[in-house]
């Protein structure tokens, strides 16, 4: 694996599993998960946690480009399907790939929801609702802290770079 395509805060932090080139699946004890993630990603990541809405830095968060799980770095939203849906937590109407996103039903809470979870790491990532806007009209509601965010340009710039070692 690439140095280049590590998340340098992510390696440094001690989180040997952060890729967004591996697209191996990651099997970790909730032991081995609680070593490598900050306190607030493993909240929200293994113990399914909420964020507080309205607290995101990605609620109102404008950019192009790719969102990845924070905990393994995996693909898993555009930011060309984010819309405001009025929630308190970024929103999406699509995943990246079918293969991004797992789905699992949740009846805590005394609600029946559908739980979504990477597709990588299994990581808690919040719910996706039946109320969001055209083509899907889904509203994927993502708790942010979950959440890493690269821009295009940055995106582009090293697919130039490794197109030109090629």
């Amino acid at each position: 694996m690439d140095a280049n395509e590590k998340n340098p805060a992510r390696t440094a932090a001690g989180n040997p599993v952060y890729s967004r080139s591996d697209t191996a699946k990651v099997n970790l004890s909730d032991n081995e998960w609680k070593k490598i993630l900050p306190e607030e990603v493993y909240y929200i990541a293994r113990m399914k946690g909420t964020e507080r809405p309205w607290t995101s830095k990605f609620e109102n968060f404008n950019e192009t480009g790719t969102y990845y799980c924070a905990a393994c770095g995996n693909a898993l939203f555009r930011s060309d399907t984010k819309f405001e849906s009025g929630c308190g937590w970024p929103s999406f109407y699509e995943p990246i790939s079918k293969s991004s996103i797992i789905y699992t039903p949740d009846n805590t809470q005394g609600m029946v929801r559908t739980e979504v979870q990477c597709g990588k790491c299994k990581a808690h990532l919040g719910h996706v609702f039946e109320d969001g806007p055209p083509p899907t009209g889904l509203r994927y509601c993502i708790n942010g802290v979950i959440l890493d965010f690269e821009k295009a340009k940055e995106t582009e710039k090293k697919y130039d770079q490794k197109k030109q070692q090629e």
